[in-house]
């Protein structure tokens, strides 16, 4: 068995994700220096922190954090690329795991009694196989014992890329995209609602009004990653 497993891995060997480097027997996902080089936020142990000031006076958020910090050209980016459009499904599951066991003490971050992950158009969906939001949602899920809503929010129509888009110009792109077939399970629900990359927070925010329109459903968001402004 070991020859075997020898074998495999000289024929299929393990890289790290970022760095591109091999990986040994006791690492996962990521190298070592990888790891530890991660631009991690801490933006969950900050009530006021720039993920939660994207949506002031635009909607009621009760906390807003993300992961990593996001910066075009990085090992963040191309870790994330590889999630969405490599099939790397095991990386959404990981980046969960890893943000669940900060979120898991955080006093904040243990009031919410369901997991929303913003949804892909099933036309999209089909095509890559995966919602990667929904990936990072059930790592978060297993470390922190919330179950996973699915389908329980549903992006209607599939919209155009926000790439190069100002944050009005988002919000009007994914406004109206969304919807809630059944809101009956979600009353007076605390959600925590997952994306992978916030930017401008539009797409977010969008699925944020649906939910807080719902009586006395409150909302609290986490992401990956956020883009620096």
């Amino acid at each position: 068995m070991k020859w075997l497993n020898d074998f495999i891995s000289l024929a299929f060997p393990r890289i790290c994700v970022c760095c591109g480097n091999a990986l040994w027997k006791n690492e996962e996902i990521l190298c070592r220096l990888c790891e530890y080089h991660l631009p991690l936020t801490h933006f969950h142990t900050e009530a006021d922190n720039p993920v939660t000031r994207l949506f002031w006076g635009r909607v009621q958020v009760e906390h807003a954090a993300s992961f990593l910090y996001f910066n075009k050209g990085s090992k963040v980016q191309r870790m994330i690329h590889q999630l969405k459009y490599k099939g790397r499904q095991d990386i959404g599951r990981y980046l969960g795991h890893q943000y669940g066991c900060e979120l898991a003490e955080t006093a904040s971050y243990k009031q919410p009694e369901l997991i929303i992950p913003v949804p892909l158009h099933q036309k999209k969906e089909k095509q890559r196989g995966y919602n990667q939001s929904e990936l990072f949602a059930l790592g978060l899920s297993e470390v922190m014992k919330i179950p996973v809503g699915k389908k329980l929010l549903v992006r209607k129509k599939a919209t155009a890329t926000q790439t190069r888009k100002a944050r009005f110009e988002r919000f009007r792109n994914v406004n109206a995209v969304f919807t809630i077939p059944n809101p009956e399970p979600l009353n007076g629900k605390h959600v925590l609602l997952v994306d992978d990359v916030i930017t401008t927070g539009a797409t977010v925010e969008a699925c944020a009004l649906l939910l807080t329109a719902i009586p006395g459903c409150k909302v609290s968001v986490a992401s990956i990653a956020v883009a620096r402004v």
